[in-house]
């Protein structure tokens, strides 16, 4: 009981209600009543249509909400979506005035008939995805249902130009039981999926989702079935995949390039490659875990790298998808990264072969001196110390040298060494060899035999002593004569061995341009952020 005070205020506010709410917009048992009379002769099995003959027409939408997860190894796209089905169900029509007003209800959806549409190209283990919502009815039979869900459909990754590569994964939806002639599905717009909620991805950026009706007749059926499709196209973002693959790979195949301008003698072609394992062990221990499962890198150098490489490699294969249809354009840019680093290793040895090469063990071939001596420095604009290589010197060269080893024997101590040699086996042999020259006796104060008894006398002890003075200054001039010989053997193998280094330097060096400036002419896109 309320107070006596307190009475009046009531009975006013129930008169106000009355006054401005309509007489037919009172609540109450009437909802109760609408679904008692509506659900209880209600089949579900019935398809909700008042010509069985004609098919009930079902307009189909979809609103992508989020991009969870490209998976490229397994192929499949994650995603969260609304699904949004409207059609009319002509057992579920009343009149709002014969029950109190009430225009719409909310009704479980087990307890209607609602098209059975599922997604053909699922990969989820439950394969329908969706949650169910409640279905809402409205006076002339129209029918809203909108189950969201996670959504896991197959997706055929094309990784040819990885990373930068756009992907196009279908979403197909259709009646997995009703026919074309018994369920016409059509598309809510010509503008295909909603995405004016969508949640942007990190890693990959929605160009857009277009959709597009088919109707299609399976080798099943002979019945046509239509079927919705919705094809979400996608980009990869590829800053991070620049910055963080791209980049250290060309800066550490810039070091195995750097490698070749060191000397032989140094002792740093080693070092190097030690330094840049230890660094690319930081760079792998830093970078594996932050990747995501979509990343793919090769960057690695020299002996060393190349160990590194294959480890990397493995690590890298797991995450990209196991086909052959196509070789990624990363791929095929970290391949040809690879077979430089392996032919700079292989040239490398070379380069210290020919550097520690000595005129005991080889002999340098004429054709390594036209190319490695001549021609190839000349191309290159090398030149050695007192020699300058130009296309006239090369051409001359065969009759230059003669020239320089005559000049060079006629001065040399050996030919006086030779000169005097001959004159003593003159005194020495005696008959024919019976007259000496002046100049010898005069060199050393000998007499020249006149008769042929005198010069067959046994030799004097100063003659012996000329003798074995000759002998040994023969000995010591042939040494230096070969050690002189040895030593230009050397610098010539050293010579060629700078050569093969400066040849290679230039070589990778523009291999290593043109595969970078190639990629990423190639590429559809350089860089999306």
């Amino acid at each position: 009981m309320l107070p006596c005070c307190e009475r009046p205020l009531a009975l006013l506010a129930t008169a106000f209600l009355l006054v401005v709410m309509p007489p037919g917009t009172l609540q109450g048992p009437h909802e109760k009543r609408l679904l008692n009379n509506l659900l209880g002769p209600y089949n579900v099995l019935e398809r909700p249509v008042a010509n069985e003959s004609e098919p009930l027409e079902v307009k189909f939408g979809l609103t992508l909400q989020q991009i969870i997860d490209v998976d490229e190894k397994n192929q499949i796209l994650t995603t969260n979506a609304w699904l949004n089905l409207e059609w009319n169900d002509y057992n579920l029509r009343w009149n709002e005035t014969e029950y109190g007003g009430v225009k719409d209800l909310r009704i479980t959806p087990n307890k209607l008939w609602k098209p059975d549409v599922l997604m053909y190209n699922s990969a989820d283990e439950g394969f329908d995805g969706t949650f169910q919502t409640n279905v809402v009815v409205k006076h002339n039979g129209s029918c809203l249902y909108v189950p969201p869900g996670i959504f896991k459909s197959t997706c055929k990754i094309d990784i040819t130009w990885f990373p930068f590569d756009d992907q196009h994964c279908d979403m197909k939806f259709g009646s997995w039981t009703y026919d074309g002639n018994q369920l016409d599905l059509q598309l809510n717009s010509e503008d295909g999926g909603d995405l004016s909620d969508f949640i942007t991805n990190g890693e990959w950026y929605l160009i857009g989702m277009p959709g597009k009706k088919n109707t299609i007749v399976y080798q099943c059926c002979p019945e046509p079935y239509v079927d919705v499709t919705f094809t979400i196209q996608i980009r990869r973002r590829t800053l991070y995949y620049f910055f963080n693959l791209i980049v250290p790979c060309v800066l550490i195949s810039s070091m195995a390039l750097l490698g070749f301008t060191l000397p032989p003698d140094s002792g740093e072609k080693l070092t190097l490659g030690v330094t840049i394992l230890l660094s690319l062990t930081v760079f792998l221990n830093l970078v594996a875990e932050k990747i995501p499962t979509t990343s793919d890198a090769v960057p690695l150098i020299g002996v060393t790298i190349l160990l590194s490489l294959t480890v990397f490699l493995n690590l890298v294969a797991e995450t990209l998808p196991q086909v052959s249809d196509a070789i990624p354009l990363l791929g095929t840019y970290f391949n040809c990264i690879m077979f430089m680093v392996a032919s700079s290793v292989v040239l490398t040895v070379v380069v210290l072969n020919y550097h520690h090469r000595t005129a005991d063990i080889h002999e340098m071939p004429q054709w390594i001196k036209t190319v490695f001596l001549q021609w190839l420095p000349w191309f290159l604009g090398m030149s050695r110390p007192g020699k300058k290589i130009t296309r006239k010197t090369i051409m001359m060269n065969s009759r230059m040298k003669e020239l320089e080893l005559k000049e060079r024997s006629s001065k040399s101590l050996l030919a006086n060494v030779l000169d005097i040699d001959d004159d003593f086996r003159n005194v020495s042999g005696g008959g024919n060899n019976a007259s000496m020259t002046t100049s010898l006796g005069g060199a050393y104060g000998m007499r020249h035999p006149t008769t042929i008894e005198e010069a067959a006398m046994p030799a004097s002890g100063t003659q012996r002593d000329l003798q074995h003075i000759l002998r040994e200054l023969q000995f010591i001039t042939n040494r230096m004569k070969k050690a002189d010989e040895e030593a230009e053997v050397i610098s010539d193998w050293k010579f060629a061995a700078m050569v093969v280094d400066r040849f290679c330097l230039i070589i990778f060096t523009l291999f290593t341009i043109i595969a970078t400036v190639a990629v990423l002419l190639s590429a559809p896109h350089i860089i999306v952020q």
